[in-house]
Formats: C-alpha cells, structure tokens, sequence
C-alpha cells in the first residue's frame, strides 16, 4: 500500500514500527501542504503590526540613527538591543505560514483494520491511535475544493485564566474526507 505514495523514507519507519504483527493498511495518505490557513494568517496579520513596532522601538531607542560603533557602544545601542527578541517573535509569526508547510510534509495518517493512526513528526514525534471504540464523534468538514477534515476527537481544556478551550483532533487537510468518514464508520462497524 505504501509503495505507491511518496511517504519520506523517515515517516515510513515509523509507520512499520507503529504497525502490529498482521495489521494491514486500508488507506494511508499525507495532509494537503498549504500555505495560508486560518491560523497561519491571523498570526501573519499580527506579526506584521508586530515586528514593525519591534523594528521602529528599535530605532527609536538608537536615536534615530545607525549606530556608529567606531566609539564604541553606548548605552543607548544596548538598550536598543533589548528588542531583538520582540523582533525574532514577529519573524517567527510572519513566517508561520513556512512551519505550517513544513509540518504537513511531517505528517501521515492511517486507516489499518484495526485502528486509526495519527503520525506527526518534527523535534518529536506524537503518534496518536483511536481504537473503534474511541472513535464515537466522527463527523468531517468539507471545503469548497473537495478537501477537508474529519475529525476524531475534541480535546477540551482550560487556559490559565480559567476560559475553556477546545482543539479538533484528526485527519486534517486530506483529499476526499467523505471517503475517509465512511472508511472509520465502517472500521467501527466491523469491530462492534
């Protein structure tokens, strides 16, 4: 099944070594890389309010002037210094549409006989598997391509000021997520 699909050799690892003795894949298959998704653009939006006023306090704390090290640093040059982590936070927002990218090309999902699977590599790797039991909420959410998300499970908790949050858990960005819904119920049926 995988022989077909240009899964990276790193992720085909750690899919056999995910995989049980007899476990046989129904489907497999990668998120659709993009760019620009809602998250990736509200954090480009505010990265660029962001980093401008970064760069300008910059500025503004050097005098309005390049610094002319040749006497040396003054007070006012480091103090200047304090903003450079503001503006590494505003060029990792803006460039957030790259790590969205780059996470997707890190990712596999699997649908086997037994179970479903979630694959996210990157400095770790989270592996993520529902049992036909635990996939009682399945429901998807097309766009207006043909792709989506179904999701599995909603994660619910609460910040540190107390307001309840919530994550959607699933297969994200595939190709034709009514196919996959209809694979899942039928891997619930089948095991019921």
């Amino acid at each position: 099944m995988l022989g077909n699909l240009k899964i990276p050799k790193e992720l085909r690892k750690k899919i056999d070594n995910e995989l049980q003795p007899g476990e046989f894949i129904r489907w497999v298959e990668q998120p659709v890389p993009q760019f620009f998704t809602a998250a990736s653009i509200g954090s480009v939006l505010f990265g660029i309010p962001w980093t401008s006023f970064a760069i300008f306090w910059m500025w503004g704390a050097s005098g309005f002037k390049l610094p002319d090290l040749r006497e040396g640093l003054q007070p006012q040059h480091l103090f200047a210094l304090f903003g450079v982590p503001f503006v590494l936070i505003g060029f990792g927002m803006l460039s957030s549409p790259i790590w969205v990218w780059q996470s997707a090309r890190k990712t596999v999902y699997l649908v086997t006989d037994k179970r479903a699977i979630s694959i996210q590599s990157g400095w770790s790797t989270t592996i993520r598997s529902y049992l036909p039991d635990q996939l009682k909420d399945v429901y998807r959410k097309e766009r207006a391509d043909g792709t989506g998300d179904v999701i599995i499970a909603i994660r619910r908790w609460k910040d540190s000021d107390g307001d309840q949050m919530s994550e959607e858990i699933g297969f994200l960005g595939v190709r034709s997520p009514r196919e996959v819904e209809k694979m899942l119920r039928q891997l619930i049926q089948n095991n019921a």
